[in-house]
């Protein structure tokens, strides 16, 4: 018999965050590089930052609605209580990210690279990740009205204590993707479940999909 192969979880390392400086976010520009800094109760609505890139920097308090971070790039960085109705960040690199008690209302990050990103105690309407590369990602404590993972390719993401109401799974490409712990409402594209992982009430909620993308008549 073959040996059952356990369902593999994101690997995050903790952020050590030290001897930051304080920044100065009206200062920030699209196109620069920013190192070792701080950003604390600041405004940066329908800013443009495209193409900016931050590494070991926390923004604290940061109201960001309309803000522009197409093609920007985030390592070791951390958000905490990120306040933005209105959030976009597609073709973004997230790397070693965690983003804390914040809430989003459309957050466009499709067609991102995030590895190693954490998102603990959020708020987010509608999360656009469509075709997007996840690796190691981790979403603990959070609500999500609907996540898009159209044509996504997700290695190792998890949930804990989580709800999403809306999943969209088409043509998505899961490895390590474990749903056990997330309560779920509905999910489109139930036919690009492989390699996710359920429990078997999830089992039980998901038959009726998938025995009609399957063309089964269920009759008692």
């Amino acid at each position: 018999m073959a040996k059952k192969t356990a369902t593999a979880a994101p690997l995050i390392d903790a952020l050590q965050l030290e001897n930051l400086a304080e920044g100065e976010a009206t200062l920030l520009r699209a196109h620069e590089s920013y190192d070792g800094q701080r950003f604390a109760a600041s405004d940066l609505s329908e800013y443009d930052l495209a193409g900016s890139s931050f590494s070991e920097c926390e923004f604290s308090e940061l109201e960001a609605n309309g803000v522009d971070l197409r093609a920007a790039t985030f390592v070791e960085s951390r958000f905490e209580k990120l306040n933005a109705p209105i959030f976009t960040a597609p073709r973004s690199n997230l790397r070693d990210v965690s983003i804390e008690g914040s809430r989003l209302g459309s957050a466009e990050f499709y067609e991102s690279t995030w590895k190693s990103v954490r998102f603990t105690h959020c708020r987010i309407g509608y999360l656009n990740l469509r075709g997007a590369h996840l690796q190691d990602v981790l979403f603990d404590d959070c609500l999500i009205d609907e996540l898009d993972l159209g044509a996504a390719t997700a290695n190792r993401v998890s949930f804990a204590h989580t709800q999403v109401n809306t999943l969209d799974l088409t043509r998505a490409t899961l490895t390590n993707f474990d749903l056990r712990a997330l309560e779920l409402r509905h999910v489109t594209g139930v036919e690009h479940l492989k390699g996710a992982t359920i429990n078997s009430y999830q089992l039980a909620e998901f038959a009726p999909m998938l025995a009609a993308h399957l063309g089964i008549v269920l009759e008692e």
